[in-house]
């Protein structure tokens, strides 16, 4: 292993060994309970199975018989969970096959960031994991089920279904992906189209032909975002079937997966194989594994708080010095939009996942001694899928990358770091993305200009009063003011600005989409300015030095009197809370933790013991 790997891996084990221990033996009391349905009521197990058709009700009178929870994300507003529409049927077919049954056991919401960008709704996003969680937890609490199935993809909907399932972590589970979309409009060309739009240059009308030209089809949006960095982690942490997780919609190979997936979460159970429960999959090993992998690939920085809520479901407590201390190691292996110009089909065409695993695993940065649906070892995600005579077969992946520009070996890595910093300084702690920022545009130090909407930004902009040097500071969009919204709508604005040669940077207690791009932006920097934290205390024209190579974010002063400054802003309207189903969260606004805690609406140091 890497010395380096190695070290924060066992950081991590000595910090969470209470928590982690605790964990595990909740676990395993649920599992030493035995087949739940046992030890349900005649009037309970006959309300469980009144819909079902006899020989499904047949199978679940006996006790040996495995019941599969589905857990389905699927809406059709949401094009990468439009195929989700058809798969219990899939499911249901492929399970009844073994003498086995499925049963829809819950359905969570999932909302498109797309969508909401830039809108009121926005505000519900980081959100929407908890409550996905929760959705989870409801649907499995019925004690039907020997396995489950978790049907999801996108932004929150991933982490939200992985939380849940980590709290029913006695079942023996399997992720089913739906894959991305066909390859549309380059990414190049969209971001180009919107800085045009973003300038006044073109209308609404090019504007939308281009984006429909984007996203065009059912599947995945085609950008390494939030989506497909869920997608790759699924994968990575041996919860997807191997080479399986970007094959396209409404193929052949995909349908059969899904079939495969299906049964493979009844071999995990005791009675049809080797007893595999989700407890004995996630660890501290996989999450490490997790982290490097979203290093290696540029992936999204939602991460830096999704993978750490993950962690805490699981009893593990990681930080983001674990995730710096491993960016300074990991090398950076893919260039896949906005990290370059490929979208993920050429990721997967140029070798995908399993040659990502294989040169990370050869080169002592992948703990190898993991458990995963498919067995011991991550070994057994070094190959990829194959129809054989309509037969689902497994083949070695390729030992070199069929497009250096996009998938690169660790011996020609494109950076000697996973682009990812933490930064720290005398305006609090937050975290860069670096993998998409040129080395020129890396340190910014300018005069502050203080925001308190993006609305307003786009007037600024729009008005011509950002053609300067300038520090964008937007402030009260963390998760207790407002719920944290992803400020991407600024990312065409920026753009425009760093391309006429200004020197811009962003600096918000908010997020930035999952493709953040090629502007330096200091995202979930807290403590938040609701919570007076340092951002609260900035005015116009402070100086700010945000520097993306030491890791530092700071108010540039000759002393520290500006930290006694009185807060003059309002702080976030009464209105910014109301409408939009807003105003039904308070609860979670009042109770969220901070950004390197997960951001989560849960306690899992008290959960957890």
């Amino acid at each position: 292993m890497n010395p380096v790997v190695d070290s924060v891996t066992a950081r991590i084990c000595e910090r969470s060994k209470h928590t982690r221990d605790s964990y595990l033996q909740q676990m395993k009391k649920a599992e030493d309970d035995g087949v739940h349905r046992s030890r349900l009521s005649c009037g309970n197990l006959a309300h469980g199975f009144a819909a079902c058709g006899d020989t499904d009700k047949q199978a679940l009178k006996l006790s040996n018989s495995v019941n599969v929870a589905i857990v389905n994300a699927y809406n059709d507003m949401l094009s990468a969970h439009q195929p989700f529409e058809t798969y219990p049927d899939t499911i249901r077919k492929a399970v009844r096959e073994m003498g086995s049954v499925a049963q829809v056991a819950a359905g969570v919401p999932a909302m498109c960031d797309g969508v909401t960008q830039g809108q009121p709704g926005m505000d519900l996003s980081l959100f929407s994991r908890d409550v996905i969680a929760m959705s989870t937890a409801i649907g499995l609490s019925h004690n039907m089920f020997d396995a489950a199935l978790y049907l999801g993809v996108c932004d929150k909907i991933v982490p939200g279904l992985m939380i849940g399932a980590l709290r029913f972590g006695h079942l023996p589970t399997v992720f089913v992906p739906a894959g991305p979309m066909p390859s549309g409009l380059p990414n190049k060309e969209k971001a180009r189209i919107r800085q045009l739009f973003a300038e006044g240059k073109i209308g609404r009308k090019e504007l939308l032909e281009c984006e429909s030209d984007s996203y065009h089809s059912a599947g995945t949006c085609t950008f390494y975002g939030t989506a497909n960095t869920n997608q790759m982690l699924m994968e990575v942490m041996g919860l997807h079937l191997p080479g399986g997780t970007f094959v396209n919609p409404e193929t052949p190979l995909r349908e059969a997966l899904t079939r495969e997936a299906a049964q493979r979460a009844v071999k995990l159970t005791a009675s049809n194989g080797r007893f595999t429960p989700l407890y004995e999959i996630v660890n501290e090993r996989s999450i490490v594994n997790a982290i490097v992998a979203l290093l290696a690939t540029g992936g999204s920085t939602n991460h830096t708080m999704h993978i750490v809520a993950i962690a805490r479901a699981a009893g593990i407590i990681i930080n983001w010095d674990d995730f710096s201390e491993l960016s300074s190691v990991v090398p950076l292996l893919a260039r896949v939009y906005p990290n370059g110009n490929a979208d993920i089909n050429h990721f997967h065409a140029a070798g995908g996942v399993g040659f990502l695993i294989s040169e990370l695993l050869n080169s002592g940065y992948l703990h190898e001694n993991v458990m995963t649906i498919m067995g011991e070892g991550l070994s057994r995600y070094m190959q990829e899928p194959f129809l054989q005579e309509g037969k689902l077969d497994w083949k070695e992946s390729t030992k070199s990358s069929l497009d250096t520009a996009v998938l690169a070996p660790v011996t020609d890595a494109f950076r000697a770091d996973g682009g990812l910093k933490v930064l720290e300084g005398n305006l609090g702690r937050g975290v860069i993305k670096t993998s998409a920022v040129a080395e020129e545009h890396l340190v910014v130090e300018a005069p502050a200009v203080v925001f308190e909407d993006q609305e307003d930004f786009a007037d600024a902009f729009k008005r011509g009063d950002l053609d300067k040097d300038f520090v964008a500071v937007l402030r009260y969009q963390g998760p207790k003011a407002i719920g944290m919204p992803e400020l991407h709508k600024l990312t065409p604005y920026l753009g425009v600005l760093q391309d006429r040669g200004f020197k811009v940077a962003l600096v918000t207690d908010g997020r930035m989409s999952g493709a953040s791009g090629k502007v330096p932006a200091a995202i979930h920097v807290w403590p938040e300015a609701l919570e007076g934290g340092a951002l609260s205390k900035i005015q116009d024209g402070d100086l700010i030095r945000l520097d993306g190579l030491e890791g530092s974010l700071m108010l540039v002063a000759e002393n520290d009197e500006w930290l006694s400054r009185s807060v003059e802003s309002g702080g976030v309207p009464m209105e910014n809370n109301m409408a939009m189903g807003r105003e039904l969260f308070s609860a979670f606004r009042n109770q969220v933790g901070c950004a390197e805690e997960g951001a989560s609406v849960f306690d899992f140091s008290a959960i957890n013991g």
